[in-house]
């Protein structure tokens, strides 16, 4: 563990009112059950909630705006023609996910959001809370940290920009392709956060609540500390209305009093509210 807490971040993003946070929910042309519920979802948002956050893995592939401000395909000129109306109703914001981690601020400019920071110190009227997309915590996956290590260098994302479409695009099939194979022989243990990660994220940044997705085991675990408070630990649900035999998804709610999981199937999660 690092002995030296980092600051705390200098873009620190104050949000008042009702906040809403939802994560990998995984778009793409074959997913249109899961697209159909969280269409019904951004809607009530746009209604509901004064901020919106979608952590990461909003799409199940993205190899550059460009795609999506030139010529996108049927699917994605309507999820993107929803979240601009989401964006136009309240305050949006997208964070890079390990399946859509080539998002930029182009995109988020057409869809009227902002592009949100890794990790995001965000101000709530619960109180502050540190937000990660949460594939940066399975140290364990070495295999992953390495490929991510590579991926997110910006001279090897230049490389990539540089090529044609369908390049790009048999590129992140191919790369798709190979995490499914791998994934098969992983133990499960391996794709969950690490506890040392975890920890140190707590204590490097001094905060109380740590929220992400990514594993797609949704929790509230709370760490009682006695006279020195409680840390929470929220892991937010994934969307799966095609692929899965229990069909899921998911958002945490955040006001004033309570910070809650929010299941769209009826799906009891634990509650943490404010005493």
């Amino acid at each position: 563990m690092s002995s030296l807490k980092k600051p705390l971040l200098s873009n620190k993003l104050e949000l008042t009112g009702t906040v809403w946070l939802a994560s990998d929910i995984h778009l793409g042309p074959d997913t249109p059950k899961t697209w159909a519920q969280f269409s019904a979802f951004l809607q009530r948002a746009g209604n509901e909630a004064d901020a919106l956050i979608i952590g990461g893995d909003l799409f199940d592939a993205w190899v550059g705006d460009d795609v999506a401000l030139n010529t996108p395909s049927e699917w994605l000129a309507n999820v993107l023609n929803q979240l601009a109306d989401t964006g136009r109703k309240t305050q949006l914001y997208i964070a890079r996910g390990n399946r859509d981690f080539l998002i930029g601020r182009q995109l988020c400019n057409r869809i009227h959001a902002t592009l949100l920071p890794e990790p995001a110190f965000i101000q709530t009227d619960f109180g502050p809370i540190l937000f990660t997309h949460g594939d940066e915590l399975c140290t364990d996956d070495k295999s992953y940290q390495r490929f991510r290590s590579v991926v997110r260098n910006h001279t090897v994302q230049k490389l990539f920009f540089s090529l044609g479409m369908p390049l790009r695009e048999r590129i992140a099939r191919m790369a798709r392709q190979r995490s499914m194979q791998a994934n098969k022989t992983k133990r499960a243990e391996i794709m969950d956060v690490n506890a040392v990660a975890v920890k140190d994220m707590f204590m490097n940044y001094d905060i109380k609540t740590l929220v992400h997705g990514h594993t797609h085991r949704p929790a509230v675990r709370v760490f009682d500390l006695g006279q020195s408070g409680v840390l929470r630990h929220v892991v937010l649900p994934d969307w799966d209305y095609d692929h899965s035999e229990s069909p899921r998804g998911g958002w945490l709610h955040i006001t004033a009093d309570t910070l809650k999981l929010v299941s769209t199937t009826n799906h009891d999660f634990p509650i943490f509210e404010r005493p």
